[in-house]
């Protein structure tokens, strides 16, 4: 079993004193990665449509990445997720390269679709074909990362004859999110990975249940998808090995603690409860 820690990007991490403190003290602890999600705007006042409050910060996730890689060595990083469909294609094929190359090949690209309206018409995109755009998305960055000279012709992105540089060093791991069946097919399809959010045992068994099925339809081994999910329970040795036993591989730990203080006391625990013991 991995362990990861998640909010690489939130509170407590949003100075660049705690980035660095929380980050170091998780490499030297023994997880294996550190992820964060986003929303790149939220509704003030708050609607039904969005979970969170519109005074929760965000630090921009590929900026907290590049930052938090600086001051460690080994601990990976990971989106988890990026809203895909809110950002050019090209321009987060060069984000996530750079990633790769400042970190050194420590950096896997997590994607989802997104579901608030709002946050669409905030940036200006399209509400419409979100899972299609997405895919379509993906081969673009990845046509972009194979060769100098590379082309794309798609329904929403095209281009020909052109360079971006850097390029990742290896194949870009790409961590698709969402608990639909369509979300189980995209993973399927073009996934390296899957990750799910605030999942208990008998969420996780059904999302993993449709990864299995999404891959049978198109005769795929399900173990080609690395399976990561954060705990919706505080976690144990004896429910860490229950995820173990479903197919998961990773458990990403939600963060603890307002400030950093706190979070590092709750890395310290971690370390004495969970890591190298599963």
């Amino acid at each position: 079993m991995k362990f990861g820690l998640f909010g690489v990007n939130m509170r407590p991490c949003v100075t660049p004193e705690a980035i660095a403190a929380v980050a170091r003290a998780a490499e030297s602890a023994g997880f294996e990665s550190m992820w964060g999600g986003e929303h790149l705007a939220l509704a003030d006042p708050q609607t039904p449509a969005s979970p969170i409050p519109p005074r929760v910060e965000f630090v921009d996730l590929v900026a907290a990445i590049a930052f938090a890689g600086a001051h460690t060595r080994t601990l990976r990083f990971a989106t988890g997720i990026l809203l895909i469909t809110l950002r050019n294609p090209v321009i987060l094929a060069k984000q996530a390269a750079s990633l790769d190359a400042l970190t050194g090949g420590r950096f896997m690209l997590g994607v989802g679709i997104g579901n608030l309206a709002f946050e669409f018409a905030a940036v200006g995109a399209p509400f419409d074909h979100k899972g299609r755009r997405a895919e379509e998305a993906i081969a673009a960055m990845r046509a972009l990362w194979a060769g100098e000279r590379a082309g794309f012709r798609g329904r929403w992105s095209s281009f020909a004859a052109v360079r971006a540089e850097p390029r990742p060093r290896a194949r870009m791991p790409i961590v698709w999110g969402g608990k639909s069946t369509y979300a189980f097919d995209r993973a399927a399809r073009s996934g390296d990975g899957w990750f799910g959010y605030a999942l208990d045992l008998d969420a996780t068994q059904r999302c993993i249940e449709g990864l299995r099925a999404a891959c049978a339809k198109i005769g795929r081994p399900p173990g080609e998808i690395e399976i990561s999910v954060t705990p919706k329970a505080e976690l144990d040795r004896d429910l860490a090995r229950r995820y173990a036993d479903l197919g998961v591989a990773r458990l990403v730990l939600p963060p603890r603690g307002r400030d950093s203080a706190e979070a590092l006391r709750a890395i310290a625990a971690a370390e004495r409860q969970l890591i190298g013991r599963v």
